[in-house]
């Protein structure tokens, strides 16, 4: 039985299962013009960051995190972030981004990296307003031809 914690009373933050793929991908197609594959998600199962929100049965959102050794330290990646557009606008990717975050630093991470396109304003504000910092421009990284930025999270006792 997964176990979670509330965030409101109603909304559950708690490691994704094999029950939530389905969901998940469903939410990622609606949002994303680009979306991950079903098997994208299935790759990162078990991960101590891929979390979902949810509400009486209902996914709200979710995001995805792993970790890989690095010299230097564990390195950490926020790898995709997503609310529900109904659901915006009241702290839930906030708080998911925060969960995952918790949960690399256990890991062990000494620094998170994220890509965010460059004109995403609101997703920038949020992982700004979190820590994150610009590291890098990569032009033409998404298929539009749009640039990614590189934001990196360097926990204050690293």
């Amino acid at each position: 039985m997964a176990t979670g914690s509330t965030v409101d009373g109603e909304t559950t933050i708690r490691q994704a299962t094999r029950v939530d793929l389905l969901s998940i991908y469903r939410l990622e197609k609606r949002i994303f013009d680009e979306p991950w594959s079903y098997s994208a998600f299935e790759r990162f199962l078990g991960e101590p960051a891929f979390l979902v929100a949810e509400q009486n049965g209902r996914l709200l959102g979710y995001v995805v995190a792993d970790w890989m050794a690095n010299y230097g330290g564990h390195l950490g990646h926020i790898k995709d972030l997503a609310v529900d557009p109904e659901c915006r606008r009241n702290g839930l990717g906030r708080t998911l981004l925060q969960r995952a975050v918790s949960r690399l630093l256990i890991e062990g991470v000494s620094r998170i990296k994220l890509e965010v396109r460059e004109t995403n304003t609101v997703a920038r504000q949020l992982y700004a307003d979190e820590g994150f910092e610009p590291f890098r421009r990569i032009p033409r990284y998404y298929s539009d031809g749009e640039a990614a930025l590189v934001l990196v999270y360097r926990p204050a006792d690293s």
